[in-house]
């Protein structure tokens, strides 16, 4: 899989960081609240997002403002405008000119924004565990509920105290094992302070866009958690039931962040392949791929190129039996043998 990881500048000046993982038609990821674009690749709480979504497309994610690997510090107080101008920022940067987008929690207003704005650019709309309202729009008991939780970033976050920031792994992945609970404390140290979670977390308490949705052209995908503690489920349905060309889904969890072996996680793939039209061969031909070595994908690579097992043997440095040693483990790998097991695994290798 390929991974790059680079940087641009929004419009007021502040610098936002992107990520670029494997190959394939463009899925964008907007970004969403408390995110780090290197421990997400790593923790068992996000990295099967990045390698499953990224199987089969170029997967783009970014940290916003004030996160991950972004700028930490910026003037004012940031707006759904704020937002999709960053979202603007990165897609313009990355060089892409119509690409599907995925908005998860927090980054779901800015997909919908950005998408009634760009329609031209917007060809699939994947909306998960989101909503058009913001908490302090659904009503006091919501309202109340998120004025504690700031307090409480505000209070605790960071500090020698891990039951303060425990809180919210029981909110975002209450079923979830101890390993991925201890990560996810973790990132939120890493992503940023409590100041800067709590200023953003406010920003979108005050979010109204339903009438934004009754205007989305792009076709949308919308699932949600029956059990999500995060956003109700009822905020999931509202939004899809606004939108003029959507398909609800519900799956069967009270995980708001999805997590790897769980019956909801395979559902949402399955959901989400089928809706970007993934071809199956092409992601079981990634998948195989994926499982070569740096060295494994070299030889490969001269194989389809034509060369033979001497000449690869030169030009990489080995020995010949070394390189029949690496064309072994690569047949064995991609499920081909016999006589036509090279021509076969040159094919595989050139069709990607």
């Amino acid at each position: 899989m390929t991974h790059e990881t680079r940087f641009c500048t929004s419009s007021d000046g502040v610098g936002l960081a992107y990520a670029i993982d494997g190959e394939g038609p463009p899925l964008v990821k907007a970004g969403n609240w408390m995110t780090h674009l290197d421990y997400e690749r790593q923790s068992p709480v996000w990295r099967h997002w990045v390698r499953e979504l990224s199987r089969g497309h170029t997967l783009i994610r970014y940290d916003e403002r004030g996160c991950g690997l972004s700028d930490r510090r910026f003037d004012g107080a940031p707006t759904l405008d704020t937002y999709v101008g960053d979202l603007a920022a990165v897609v313009d940067a990355a060089g892409l000119e119509r690409f599907a987008l995925l908005g998860v929690s927090g980054g779901g207003p800015t997909a919908i924004q950005y998408a009634a704005r760009n329609p031209e650019r917007v060809s699939n709309l994947v909306l998960y565990g989101t909503y058009l309202r913001g908490r302090y729009r659904r009503g006091e008991d919501q309202a109340e509920q998120s004025r504690l939780l700031i307090d409480l970033m505000r209070v605790g976050w960071g500090g020698a105290v891990p039951a303060f920031r425990q809180v919210f792994s029981s909110i975002y992945i209450p079923s979830a094992g101890e390993e991925q609970k201890r990560w996810y404390d973790d990132m939120q140290q890493a992503s940023s302070d409590g100041e800067t979670a709590a200023r953003l977390w406010l920003s979108r308490t005050q979010i109204e866009i339903s009438d934004t949705a009754r205007r989305i052209s792009p076709p949308a995908l919308v699932l949600h958690a029956r059990g999500d503690r995060a956003v109700p489920y009822e905020e999931g349905r509202r939004l899809a039931s606004l939108l003029p060309n959507a398909r609800f889904v519900t799956l069967e969890t009270d995980n708001h962040i999805l997590q790897e072996g769980e019956p909801a996680w395979e559902v949402f793939l399955s959901e989400v392949r089928a809706f970007l039209g993934d071809d199956e061969r092409t992601l079981t031909l990634a998948a195989d791929l994926s499982e070569l070595s740096e060295r494994e994908s070299e030889v490969l690579e001269l194989v389809a190129a034509g060369f033979s097992n001497e000449e690869i043997a030169e030009r990489l440095f080995l020995s010949v039996r070394t390189v029949e040693r690496h064309l072994s483990n690569i047949y064995a790998k991609l499920r081909v043998s016999g006589k036509a097991a090279r021509a076969a695994a040159a094919a595989r290798f050139s069709r990607t």
